[in-house]
């Protein structure tokens, strides 16, 4: 049961997202509902409160917020991440997702493999960073890494 069953993404204060951006959202969360892995693992000899979790990301003062909480929703651990980490891999993964959207529109399928190819290369980019922030707070699996990476540029959009 090592895994996230709901997740609320608290983009109530940013503008409203481009189309592109918000089917970005909705695919993620659909892929993040049907398949993912995440647990908490022990810290300091605390008992950790086993899975399933429902999950809150946010962005607070600079700092993105990982609020997690069991399915009875008590609260099971809340930490918070410096974004500098993440600032250019957020920037070249939109740069890169514009040039792929505006590709889809006018170049053969061939251009847009390749700059499909780069933005995969981007997002494998940003779900590594998060692993390696998340070491010793959370665990989560490649995949779920790259969705999780996914919501967090969408807050991103616009902040």
């Amino acid at each position: 049961m090592s895994r996230i069953i709901d997740i609320d993404l608290d983009d109530a204060n940013l503008p409203p997202p481009t189309p592109e951006v918000e089917q970005e959202r909705k695919v993620a969360m659909f892929d993040l509902m049907e398949e993912n892995s995440f647990s908490l693992p022990a810290r300091d000899d605390r008992e950790t409160p086993p899975g399933p979790y429902r999950l809150g990301l946010s962005i607070k003062e600079k700092r993105l917020v990982f609020d997690v909480a069991t399915e009875d929703h008590q609260k099971a651990a809340e930490f918070h991440l410096s974004l500098s980490p993440f600032r250019q891999v957020v920037k070249d993964y939109f740069q890169i997702c514009k040039s792929y959207f505006d590709a889809v529109k006018t170049l053969p399928a061939s251009q847009i493999e390749t700059i499909d190819m780069a933005r995969r290369g981007i997002h494998n980019e940003g779900a590594r960073i998060l692993q390696e922030r998340l070491e010793g707070k959370a665990e989560v699996d490649n995949d779920t890494a790259r969705r999780l990476f996914t919501l967090i540029c969408v807050l991103h959009f616009g902040a």
